[in-house]
């Protein structure tokens, strides 16, 4: 048992990685809310934009595995509070910019600063709580981590149509800045780990981690069933209930939290089928279940209902939690040694996805437009939209039947 100090400390080392965590889901999410207003500051169109989208996930999944290896080489605090500042530092700097390059690389200089939020909080949870506190620990961590995707749409999406984009985005600067410089100056080392859950990283674990064909089965179809999340809830989402229903900014993300909403529940519902079913039929059910929910939102909703929408992004967000089955699939293939890079090469192929999906959409919607402007930026209409995430369903249906093939593969082996 923790002394009641001690536990107040060990959950005060706990916040400080957490709120950075929290917070840089708003940096992965307002790219969607500030879409026309960097178009235009920019002078881009929508492949340029799925681009500035997607080199964020570049930089994130690229980072997977080195944050891990430098958190493990190196004094957490230093690592998790010099990359929050360099998040801080990146995001002010976009903000400013009138140089598109200088845009882009400062965007995927906040997607690779951005990978320390759950790995370094895990690493923090590893290092202050027991063995048996971890698991839930993670829990509550992605849990009040997906507040701030849940509830940071709307608020920031308000501020932007009062404050402009620029104030924001200087505004989030400045919080990554404060949470860097408090981490660095509260967080601690205690010494003794009191539960090393992660082995040490070490470069030929990762190459004969590649060597296995289930594996990138896995990891390529985690790759074509995310679009629903990182393709369309992360970039795309606000501006097509925009388009499709005449909201504003506001209400168009508010439903759009209601994904993420979802996945809070999602894990657990996830977790208890597949001990019924199996992993590789519940993620397959999930890839073909997203399908069709898209396809009735692009093409079957005739008027809009609140409610309705609501219903069906929460049952996105549910099976959008097929990610922890795969990671756990995944873990079914390696030894114990290889779990922890296991997971942070399916995390690194997975976070790809935001990279291939905000791309695709863009390109798609280009070769869709139908001509219109409106001071020089180009205008998509609502078939342009339907044409171009049309990709999501039809992706995520191939991803389904990838995961089905491993599972028929495992099965014959037994």
């Amino acid at each position: 048992m923790y002394r009641h100090k001690h536990r107040f400390l060990s959950y005060l080392m706990w916040l400080l990685p957490l709120s950075f965590f929290t917070y840089q889901f708003l940096l992965r999410l307002w790219p969607s809310l500030m879409m026309q207003q960097i178009m235009q500051q920019f002078a881009i169109d929508a492949t340029a934009f799925g681009l500035l989208a997607s080199v964020y996930y570049y930089g994130y999944a690229g980072m997977q595995i080195p944050m891990a290896l430098a958190l493990d080489r190196f004094k957490p605090r230093d690592v998790i509070s010099f990359s929050i500042i360099i998040c801080g530092l990146a995001t002010y700097l976009f903000s400013i910019t009138e140089n598109w390059y200088l845009a882009l690389l400062t965007r995927f200089l906040i997607g690779g600063s951005s990978a320390v939020g759950f790995l370094g909080t895990s690493k923090v949870i590893s290092q202050w709580f027991p063995k048996d506190h971890y698991a839930r620990m993670v829990g509550f961590t992605f849990t009040i981590g997906l507040i701030g995707a849940i509830y940071g749409g709307k608020p920031v999406s308000i501020l932007v149509e009062n404050f402009g984009w620029h104030q924001v985005a200087i505004t989030l600067a400045l919080v990554a800045l404060s949470i860097g410089l408090l981490t660095y100056l509260a967080l601690r080392d205690p010494g003794v780990s009191k539960h090393k859950i992660q082995p040490k990283f070490k470069l030929p674990d990762l190459k004969n981690l590649l060597r296995s064909p289930n594996i990138w089965l896995l990891a390529v179809a985690n790759l074509l069933m995310v679009g629903s999340l990182e393709g369309f809830a992360d970039v795309w989402g606000v501006n097509y209930l925009m388009k499709a229903y005449g909201l504003n900014k506001g209400d168009a993300a508010e439903l759009i939290s209601f994904i993420f909403i979802g996945m809070i529940f999602g894990g657990p519902i996830l977790i208890l089928l597949a001990k019924n079913l199996g992993n590789y039929t519940v993620i397959s059910c999930c890839g073909l279940g997203m399908s069709l929910a898209f396809c009735y939102l692009l093409w079957g909703i005739a008027n809009y209902n609140w409610y309705g929408l609501a219903t069906l992004f929460i049952g996105i967000g549910i099976m959008c939690c097929y990610q922890v089955l795969v990671f756990s699939a995944g873990c079914d293939f390696v030894s114990i040694q290889l779990l922890g890079v296991t997971v942070a090469f399916l995390n690194c192929v997975n976070m790809l996805g935001g990279s291939f999906f905000h791309s695709l959409v863009g390109i798609m919607m280009d070769n869709f437009w139908t001509g219109g402007t409106s001071d020089g930026i180009r205008v998509y209409d609502l078939e342009s939209y339907n044409h171009a995430l049309i990709v999501i369903p039809l992706c995520s249906i191939l991803g389904a039947v990838m995961v089905a093939l491993v599972g028929k593969r495992v099965r014959t082996a037994s």
